[in-house]
C-alpha cells in the first residue's frame, strides 16, 4: 500500500488489490448451456431472497437470462441497496463491484463471478498515477483552482481522491451537470478517465475548443502542465476500448446501406458524435429504441451484445451493430462467463463465499461524498 501524497489515505493500483480474487475451479470449465442454467435456477432456488443478481446491459444472453435486474452500472448498485439480499452478484466488472459495496449496507456482501473482469478503462486511470499528475498541474496552476471529476467507469479510490480535492463523480447522463457543478465551485475541470465523454461534455456546454487541453500521462514527452494549466477542461488520456473503435465511415455507410437513424453512446469520438442522429448513455439508448415506431431502422453504437439485446427485446425494430460484424464485445465484460456465475451461486447455496469486492473503509466514507455531491446536483 502507498500513501496519495495529495490525498492523505493510503491505497493500491488495482492489479494488486484483487489479487485475492479465485479463479474457476476445473470442473466447473466444461458446461453446457443446459446444464448450467439449470444449475443456476436450483441454487437461485435454494438461496432464494438472499441473493440478487445483477447483469450489466454489456453481459452475454446467458448471464442476463438469469439476472434479477439489467441495466447501467449505477442503477444496478441502486437496485442493490434497495432490495434487502444478504448477497449482491454483479455481472459486471471490478468498479461496479466496488460502487455496489459503496452504497449498500454494511450487512450486504458483493460478490464479482470473475477474477479478470477489470475495465481497461478504469485502469488508464488509477489513482495513485492521477495523485502524481495532480500535484504537478496544481502546482503549474498557481491560483486557479481545478475541481476534479471522474465518470463513474473509474476505481473507488479514484472517487475518493476527487471527493478529497473537492471534486465529484458523474455518469453518462449527468456528466454535464457535473462540469457546470465543478465550474461553479473552481476555475477549471479535470475529467478522468474517458477523454471522448469528457470532449463530448465540453461541446455541449458549449466550453471553446481551444479552451480543452488533453493530459497525457502515458508519455515520455507529455506536454507541461503549464501547457493545460489555462484551460477550463483538462482532458486524462484514457478511453474505452469498445467505443473508440466507431468511425464516421460506419455512420455514412450504415444509412446508405439501410437508411438506418444512429445513435451512439458519448464514449465515442466527437466526430462520431457529431455525424450521429443522437447521442446518450445506455439507458437512454435503450429508451430510444423501446420507443421507436415499429419498422424503423435504428444502427446502435455501443457494445454489441447490448444491440443484441435491443433487437431481441424490439423486434418490431430494426436494430443494427453501427459497424457491423467488425463491432466488438467489451473483453472486460467477457470474463463473466456463465461458468463462474454457476460456481459462485452453487458455492453461496452450499455457504461458501467466493471473490467479495469490499472497499476500504477510507475510501468507502471518501468515495460515498463524492456520490452524494453527484445527487445533489
Amino acid at each position: 500500500m502507498a500513501e496519495l501524497e495529495t490525498a492523505g489515505f493510503e491505497s493500491d493500483l488495482s492489479l494488486f488489490k484483487y489479487d485475492n480474487l479465485e479463479r474457476l475451479p476445473e470442473e466447473y470449465r466444461d458446461l453446457t448451456e443446459a446444464d448450467r442454467a439449470a444449475r443456476i435456477e436450483s441454487a437461485r432456488e435454494a438461496l432464494g431472497d438472499d441473493v440478487i443478481v445483477l447483469g450489466h446491459n454489456y453481459q452475454r444472453r446467458e448471464i442476463v437470462d438469469h439476472a434479477d435486474f439489467i441495466g447501467d452500472s449505477y442503477e444496478l448498485s441502486k437496485r442493490a441497496a434497495n432490495s434487502e439480499a444478504e448477497y449482491v452478484v454483479f455481472a459486471g466488472v471490478t468498479f461496479m463491484a466496488e460502487s455496489a459495496d459503496i452504497i449498500t449496507d454494511d450487512d450486504q456482501t458483493v460478490l464479482l463471478p470473475s477474477m479478470e473482469a477489470s475495465c481497461p478503462m478504469a485502469g488508464m486511470a488509477e489513482a495513485l498515477q492521477v495523485d502524481a499528475a495532480w500535484q504537478r498541474i496544481d502546482d503549474a496552476t498557481g491560483d486557479r483552482e481545478v475541481i476534479p471529476v471522474t465518470y463513474m467507469n473509474s476505481y473507488a479510490d479514484l472517487k475518493a481522491f476527487c471527493a478529497e480535492q473537492g471534486g465529484l463523480v458523474c455518469t453518462s447522463s449527468n456528466a454535464a451537470d457535473a462540469f457546470e457543478w465543478a465550474l461553479d465551485r473552481g476555475d477549471a475541470v479535470l475529467f478522468l478517465p474517458d477523454k471522448h465523454l469528457g470532449r463530448n461534455t465540453a461541446a455541449e456546454l458549449g466550453i471553446d475548443p481551444d479552451a480543452v487541453a488533453e493530459w497525457d500521462p502515458w508519455s515520455a514527452d507529455a506536454p507541461d502542465a503549464a501547457d493545460a494549466a489555462g484551460a477550463d477542461v483538462v482532458l486524462w488520456d484514457g478511453y474505452c476500448q469498445v467505443h473508440e473503435r466507431f468511425e464516421v465511415d460506419h455512420v455514412e455507410t450504415v444509412r446508405e446501406d439501410h437508411g438506418a437513424n444512429v445513435i451512439v453512446h458519448p464514449e465515442c469520438r466527437r466526430e462520431v458524435v457529431v455525424a450521429a442522429d443522437a447521442a446518450g448513455s445506455t439507458s437512454q439508448i435503450c429508451e430510444t429504441i423501446a420507443d421507436a415506431a415499429p419498422g424503423e431502422t435504428w444502427a446502435v453504437g455501443t457494445e454489441i451484445h447490448l444491440v443484441n439485446h435491443l433487437q431481441r427485446w424490439h423486434p418490431e425494430v430494426n436494430v443494427l451493430p453501427l459497424c457491423g460484424d467488425a463491432c466488438m464485445d467489451c473483453n472486460a465484460m467477457r470474463q463473466i462467463d456463465p461458468n463462474y456465475l454457476t460456481w459462485l451461486l452453487e458455492s453461496l447455496a452450499e455457504g461458501t463465499v467466493h471473490n467479495e469486492v469490499a472497499v476500504a473503509p477510507e475510501e468507502k466514507e471518501l468515495a460515498a461524498t463524492a456520490l452524494d455531491r453527484m445527487l445533489e446536483l
